[in-house]
């Protein structure tokens, strides 16, 4: 299932979806973190932890986090004890939000935040240990393009840990979280960060987004082997892995 029907934060812009995209979280950047917090009453903080914790029998050296925004989820691969965290993002506005956490932190010599292409990734074949997302493969103009390029970034023997929202499926968490995410949740994004559009997009990129099976299914497409899913909090969020063989 490669074909998913193409979402847009801006439909009535000509611009494709990795320019909105980029529009988008540049709007909200200042914002993000907060909203972060407030719309998923902070559960955001254990998914990343719990997605973390899958890398930690690896102890990869060097990790790559693919649309890494503010660099939440890049801090929290620094429990690996890596070697290097190197972080890409297509909004430069995240990133200067990212790169001022990180100074605060005294933490930017151990993250490197760069402007980059998730599609066309700035790096040689199999240059890392780990290839981490949280929250950034949905909004891939060309999703198998994307996974498949994270792939060849990857060392054989090197692991991909993706943390994106799923769809809940049991009554009543269904029935409550799309009402949730189609009522609550744009009318305080639109509150907080005066976008309203991003905070609309982000539902409807979700119930178009393959999960679960489908998902899984183009990791293996594209070349990595013992791929799974893992369902949390009533499934409103997974984490997927795959490995490169060696």
């Amino acid at each position: 299932m490669t074909d998913e029907k193409i979402i847009l934060p801006y439909k009535d812009q000509q611009a494709g979806k990795k320019e909105q995209v980029a529009s988008m979280f540049n709007s909200i950047s200042p914002k993000y973190d907060l909203l972060n917090r407030l719309l998923s009453f902070g559960i955001d903080i254990y998914w990343r932890k719990r997605a973390i914790k899958l890398l930690q029998s690896e102890k990869p050296k060097t990790i790559l986090d693919i649309a890494t925004g503010t660099a939440d989820f890049a801090i929290e691969a620094l429990k690996l004890n890596p070697d290097k965290i190197v972080g890409v993002d297509i909004s430069e506005g995240m990133l200067a939000i990212g790169r001022e956490k990180l100074k605060k932190r005294n933490l930017d010599k151990k993250i490197e935040l760069r402007l980059g292409d998730s599609e066309k990734l700035p790096f040689s074949d199999n240059s890392f240990d780990a290839v981490i997302v949280s929250f950034g493969v949905r909004n891939f103009e060309n999703l198998e393009r994307g996974l498949a390029d994270m792939f060849r970034v990857t060392r054989p023997g090197g692991t991909c840990v993706i943390l994106e929202f799923s769809k809940p499926r049991s009554f009543p968490f269904k029935q409550f979280y799309d009402f949730y995410s189609y009522r609550i949740m744009p009318l305080i994004g639109k509150t907080v960060s005066k976008d309203d559009r991003a905070y609309r997009y982000l539902p409807e990129s979700v119930r178009a987004f393959p999960d679960g099976k489908d998902f899984t299914s183009i990791l293996d497409k594209v070349g990595f082997r013992k791929t799974r899913s893992i369902a949390l909090t009533f499934g409103i969020c997974s984490i997927y892995t795959g490995k490169k063989e060696k």
